[in-house]
């Protein structure tokens, strides 16, 4: 399902992407689901980072394609899902993975293409994608109907290193 006024950003560098997520992790209500979609080495989890960042979380954040599902307690808590590995991880979310959707604090699922039939709706959809050795394009809009995610979009302040795209 495409994202509905999508707006698109140029990233100069891993940091600009991660002071993005950042900036988002900073306005995002309780409950925002999060998917994230991009080619391998877009920035995905560099993304997520920052979202936990902005979240309040100061665990250290890594991809959890192996352990599925990794938890992280801050000002809300964010619960990071990779469905690259689309049999297990749809597993995971249909057998009760997807609470965690609902658990008051902000999930972040990567590769979410795979799974997107079983993710609910509203969602902030994000697609990172190569546009040079260090650039990166990032489209962020919502899908579903939250007036309230598309604030959250349309507001977002671009920091240093982040500039709007075509």
């Amino acid at each position: 399902m495409a994202a509905e006024r999508e707006r698109v950003l140029i990233s100069r560098s891993p940091a600009a992407t991660r002071a993005l997520g950042a900036a988002l992790g900073r306005r995002v209500p309780p409950g925002t689901l999060v998917a994230l979609d991009g080619e391998l080495g877009a920035g995905k989890t560099c993304f997520v980072q920052g979202l936990a960042g902005g979240l309040g979380v100061s665990d250290p954040v890594t991809s959890p394609t192996y352990a599925l599902l990794q938890s992280y307690p801050g000002r809300l808590a964010l619960h990071h899902f990779d469905a690259f590995m689309e049999g297990r991880e749809r597993a995971l979310l249909l057998d009760g993975g997807l609470e965690w959707m609902h658990a008051g604090g902000v999930a972040a699922v990567e590769w979410a293409a795979r799974v997107e039939d079983v993710l609910p709706l509203p969602r902030l959809a994000v697609r990172l994608e190569h546009a040079g050795p260090e650039l990166r394009r990032l489209s962020i809009g919502v899908v579903g109907d939250s007036a309230e995610l598309r604030g959250v979009v349309r507001d977002l302040e671009c920091p240093a290193g982040i500039e709007e795209g075509v």
